[in-house]
């Protein structure tokens, strides 16, 4: 059907009407004024994830060429309905990027159960199968990730480059692929560890894993357990290392496979090893890229990692042995946010095997609070891991980390570090985790949480937060304590999502917004509350805090990521 902008304002009057009933209840007695007018509302908030859902299902698959596929499109331009494009030399790709729809799919699984329609589920399992049945490669990899990705154009495989496979934080659906094809999932995961692990004795890895190696050794390598920074061929980014320690975790509960779950371990535990003994904070890389030709003296600096170490080369001179790029943290985004969740979840997944993962990521988020991030601004501060801080750093020289004339600046803790925080105190009952998550969200103008759990609280039910994050971490507290102050604010929030992000039948971060993103979250986080309110969490997928990208050259902009060259566009004026 063609979308009618009505239906759109009736589901959003009602909201409207509800949220004043919300507003009005004091958070003391918020049950008896939800009895009777939430539960409508709680329908028109899910009717529209079914309305997008249905908008994708209808307009997102595969419809590109004579012969159609079960595979979705990343996104569409929501005036046209036409697919989103990437361009490159002229050609215009049309991108289905399966690493770019894992939340798409957690959302259609979890429509399904809690609706009982099973069309959402299938399509999802449909565009999985399909991908292991006639995209796989021999060795087990999938086409998707950073850069490599399928042309719904012309069915062909496109990227960057030799469009080497790569994840940074997507963090897959792995239990829906499981139930698809469990022998597939598992030579998956196999292969993404023997495509990255360059050197396994070191663990020495990269974010750059290449299609067709053969298999090596895998678990039955010998691991030497290397000092921290050591040399390497490899760059060890967190955010790719993240990514292989999901995977190994998973297949262990998946199989039982030890294996997995030992190298999975000694991974995060390199990143461990590493953090600066003064402070315990850090870090993003366990090793140093060997140097294989000495920088300039003079100059700009060249970014590529066969120079060295990228902040040596630029910092040392200033800063002397704390300049390591293992050692800069410019923000918490992949260390205290999409690390930290991850691996939380899969301490609460383990359970008591899982302890030293809790420790581990309790131990460094509490190192953050107490040198990164300031409750009396509610900012996180660049630093060094020794606890430097550098607010107001000017870089004096061209090079990895910016052009000379680039002023580090404090920034705003994010809705994710709150969710983050959130989720560690839950599982460990820490107080110092409490009061940082507790100061983040007042700080979002959520009002207060309280002085613990459930315990005098005052929330802001007049806020106009509309962020999924906000939606994912107050989640975390209900689990805590079901009070109606939670709940009442839960429900303003997701209300709040659809007032100011529900538009043409889609999800988009402003109404000007151009093309709709299918792996959004909002319509997770709408499932996910619709779940808990009927007392049913587990019935919708866990949002695992990744996201799928796309990163390569692009006409007219250069080399960029598909949220400036596609997700950003605004309808112009």
């Amino acid at each position: 059907m063609q979308w009618m902008p009505r239906i759109e304002a009736r589901i959003v009057g009602l909201l409207l009407a509800g949220m004043l009933v919300c507003a009005g209840t004091p958070a003391a007695k918020g049950a008896s004024g939800e009895a009777s007018a939430i539960p409508a509302v709680d329908e028109a908030r899910l009717n529209t994830v079914r309305i997008f859902a249905d908008r994708v299902l209808q307009y997102g698959r595969d419809r590109y060429r004579e012969k159609p596929t079960p595979l979705f499109v990343d996104g569409l331009n929501v005036d046209t309905l036409e697919p989103v494009r990437w361009v490159y030399k002229g050609e215009r790709w049309i991108p289905s990027n399966l690493a770019s729809q894992q939340n798409l799919f957690r959302t259609l699984v979890g429509l399904s159960n809690l609706t009982g329609d099973p069309r959402y589920r299938k399509a999802a399992e449909e565009a999985i199968a399909y991908h292991f049945e006639h995209l796989r490669s021999p060795c087990g990899l999938l086409p998707w990730g950073g850069h490599r990705w399928v042309d719904l154009a012309t069915g062909n495989f496109v990227g960057e480059g030799g469009r080497p496979h790569e994840f940074k934080l997507n963090l897959p659906f792995y239990e829906l692929m499981w139930e698809v094809n469990p022998s597939a999932t598992e030579q998956f995961i196999k292969a993404f560890w023997n495509a990255h692990i360059l050197d396994w004795g070191k663990l020495d890895m990269n974010r750059h894993g290449a299609y067709g190696k053969p298999m090596g050794a895998l678990w039955d390598n010998t691991f030497e357990d290397p000092e921290p920074f050591f040399e390497g061929d490899g760059l060890t980014f967190l955010n790719a290392g993240t990514d292989l320690i999901y995977a190994g975790v998973l297949l262990y509960k998946f199989t039982g496979d030890q294996g997995a779950l030992t190298w999975a371990k000694r991974l995060a535990y390199q990143y461990v090893k590493a953090r600066h003994p003064k402070t315990g904070l850090g870090v993003v890389q366990y090793s140093k890229p060997v140097r294989r030709q000495q920088p300039p003296a003079t100059g700009p600096l060249p970014e590529g990692s066969n120079y060295g170490d990228r902040a040596e080369n630029q910092f040392g001179a200033e800063f002397g042995e704390v300049a390591r790029e293992g050692y800069m943290i410019r923000s918490p985004g992949t260390l205290y946010e999409g690390n930290a969740i991850a691996q939380l979840q899969l301490a609460e997944l383990l359970g008591k095997e899982g302890s030293d993962f809790l420790k581990w990521t309790v131990d460094g988020l509490r190192a953050y609070a107490r040198y990164g991030y300031d409750p009396k601004t509610n900012r996180t501060r660049p630093l060094w891991a020794d606890g430097t801080d550098l607010t107001g750093y000017v870089i004096k020289r061209d090079g990895y980390y910016g052009k000379a004339g680039t002023v580090f600046r404090a920034s705003t803790a994010s809705l994710k570090l709150f969710w983050s925080y959130a989720l560690a105190h839950r599982l460990s009952g820490d107080r110092v985790l409490w009061e940082t998550a507790r100061s983040i969200a007042r700080g979002h103008g959520l009002g207060d949480l309280g002085s613990a759990p459930g315990r005098d609280v005052r929330v802001n039910l007049d806020t106009q937060n509309a962020h999924p994050m906000a939606l994912f971490g107050l989640l975390e507290v209900w689990h805590m304590a079901d009070v109606p102050a939670y709940r009442a604010l839960a429900r303003r929030i997701a209300d709040n999502m659809v007032r100011q992000r529900f538009h043409r039948g889609f999800f988009l971060p402003s109404a000007d917004r151009v093309n709709a993103n299918f792996d959004t979250l909002e319509p997770l986080a709408i499932l996910s509350l619709e779940a808990m309110l009927r007392g049913t969490p587990e019935a919708v997928p866990r949002y695992t805090g990744g996201q799928g990208f796309i990163h390569g050259p692009h006409d007219g902009l250069g080399r960029t990521y598909d949220s400036t060259a596609i997700w950003s566009v605004r309808r112009k004026r």
